[in-house]
């Protein structure tokens, strides 16, 4: 079974932020030996403290509970370093310039890995006027679909989101190099260099 939040993460972040057992306790209304049965795994914070114990330790709860912490660390504002997530729930998806912790539905989405677009999944581009007329000859049924495809450059991202039942296509002006993602709710989430 998974615990909502472990006792090394919160030893971690303590130890991190220079705190003893002591001083985290007082900063959210505990014993000492409770912070240390926490952090030995022979107990567990109640629900009511997660919030409060985020704080204390300087983390949202999002990352106190997945353990993982998200560092801002902006590399020279490319957004080729993008993440995708989608929600197995409702389905949402979810764009990022780079890591993130993202949670939807009660759920803690992992970024998805691309893959190189297959025979299955063809795209078509052709030039109409100063725009490029993209479409992907897949199928549009309620079981299976395109739900988004997305081109990213350095700078930009231009997200379409699609509909089952309804038409994968698009016109985008393409600037420059960058990726053309599409994600297929069945096969994930592929990639073309254009």
């Amino acid at each position: 079974m998974n615990t909502y939040v472990t006792g090394a993460t919160i030893k971690k972040l303590r130890e991190s932020k220079g705190i003893t057992q002591q001083q985290l306790a007082n900063e959210i209304g505990v014993s000492s030996k409770a912070v240390s049965k926490w952090e030995t795994a022979k107990g567990l914070p109640d629900i009511s403290l997660v919030e409060v114990l985020s704080q204390a330790l300087g983390v949202s709860v999002m990352e106190l509970m997945s353990g993982e912490t998200v560092m801002n660390k902006n590399i020279s504002s490319n957004i080729l370093f993008s993440k995708f997530y989608v929600c197995p729930v409702c389905g949402n998806a979810i764009h990022t310039t780079g890591e993130a912790v993202v949670s939807c539905c009660g759920i803690t989405l992992p970024p998805l890995e691309a893959e190189e677009i297959d025979d299955d999944h063809t795209i078509n581009i052709e030039n109409v006027e100063d725009e490029k007329f993209i479409t992907v000859n897949h199928p549009m049924t309620k079981s299976h679909y395109i739900s988004f495809i997305a081109y990213v450059t350095s700078d930009k991202c231009h997200f379409v989101k699609f509909y089952p039942e309804g038409n994968a296509e698009t016109r985008l002006q393409f600037r420059g190099r960058g990726y053309l993602y599409i994600y297929c709710n069945k096969h994930g989430l592929m990639k073309i260099k254009v």
